[in-house]
């Protein structure tokens, strides 16, 4: 069986499909360090800081982000917005013996200037990747175009995440015309707490090793 890869870039079928949710159960379940490379809105309250309150084990490291902007939008409009431009040689990978979960934002085809995605930052980053699905009317068609990208432009999948509500139909045929490992599916709960991360992250944890040794 095939080792997990070291560093593994966590993206999503849209925004607000649960990504910093199945990060931080990721980086439970592995003891992993996290990074954002590039956060946009709600700087007091962020994705980085949320990974980091919300995980329990003490080995896992949590990186500064390459770009902080104000603006809740889309990274090249946020950028703008402040009169900077996001270039792909500021986003780092940090140096790590343990390994990296990396959260995107958004998803892949969102432009991080005029002339690159969030997909050119992957490429850069020679991340294989774990796309988060949750269930709504279009997931499915997002969901198919979203490995189709990926696979076009030679980016490994490792697997998808279901996160939220299970909806099995839409579950089999993603698996089905997406040719696509299942790597784990987070609950839908109103309380998201270090609990529910740490009993998710063993469920995760279960259905990973199917696939990969940890």
């Amino acid at each position: 069986m095939r080792r997990l890869p070291q560093n593994i870039f966590v993206t999503g079928i849209g925004t607000g499909v649960g990504k910093t949710i199945a990060s931080a159960v990721l980086t439970e379940a592995l003891q992993a360090d996290y990074w954002k490379p590039i956060q946009c809105g709600n700087l007091e309250d962020s994705d980085t800081k949320t990974v980091q309150s919300l995980i329990s084990n003490s080995s896992s490291k949590i990186y500064p982000e390459a770009y902080r902007l104000k603006t809740a939008a889309s990274p090249h409009y946020a950028a703008s917005a402040e009169n900077l431009e996001i270039e792909l040689k500021e986003c780092k990978l940090p140096t790590t013996n343990n390994r990296l979960v990396i959260e995107g934002a958004g998803g892949i085809m969102v432009p991080l200037n005029q002339n690159e995605l969030i997909l050119d930052l992957i490429i850069k980053l020679k991340a294989p990747v774990v796309l988060v699905v949750r269930n709504y009317l279009g997931a499915i068609n997002h969901t198919l175009l979203s490995i189709d990208a990926l696979g076009q432009n030679g980016v490994e999948l490792l697997g998808v995440v279901f996160s939220g509500e299970d909806f099995l139909d839409n579950e089999q045929i993603i698996q089905h015309f997406g040719k696509v490992k299942v790597l784990g599916r987070i609950d839908e709960a109103k309380n998201i707490d270090k609990e529910f991360i740490k009993q998710q992250s063993v469920k995760l944890k279960t259905y990973l090793s199917q696939h990969f040794t940890i």
